[in-house]
C-alpha cells in the first residue's frame, strides 16, 4: 500500500487524535520552526528509529518542500506501515503567521 499526500496548509485535517506527527529535517532547520505538535526525527535517523513508531497508528510526515517526507513515507510504506500521510509542500508551503 502506498502513502498518500495532503496539501500542508489543510495539515491539521490529516492528523487523527492518536497520530505520529515527525518532522524529517535536521535539527537546526526544525529549531527555525516547525509545526504545532511534531516531533523531530531527522530522515537519515529514521532507520535506526523507525521501531520508536506504532505500526498501527497513523504516521504524518513533514519536511522542508515535501521531498525528505516523500522518502520517509515510501520507506515506512516499505516496512509494512499502512497509514502514512505525506504534508505535499512542507514548510515551505505553510502561510507566514501575522
Amino acid at each position: 500500500m502506498a502513502h498518500r499526500d495532503h496539501p500542508v496548509a489543510d495539515y491539521e485535517a490529516a492528523l487523527s487524535p492518536d497520530a505520529q506527527f515527525i518532522d524529517v529535517r535536521e535539527p537546526s532547520e526544525v529549531s527555525v520552526g516547525t509545526l504545532p505538535g511534531a516531533i523531530n526525527i531527522p530522515l537519515g535517523q529514521l532507520p535506526g528509529r523507525a521501531a520508536e513508531l506504532d505500526q498501527t497508528r497513523r504516521v504524518v510526515l513533514l519536511c522542508r518542500s515535501g521531498g525528505r517526507s516523500t522518502k520517509a513515507a515510501e520507506f515506512l510504506t516499505n516496512l509494512g506501515f499502512t497509514d502514512v500521510v505525506n504534508l505535499d509542500g512542507g514548510m515551505l508551503g505553510v502561510a507566514p503567521q501575522s
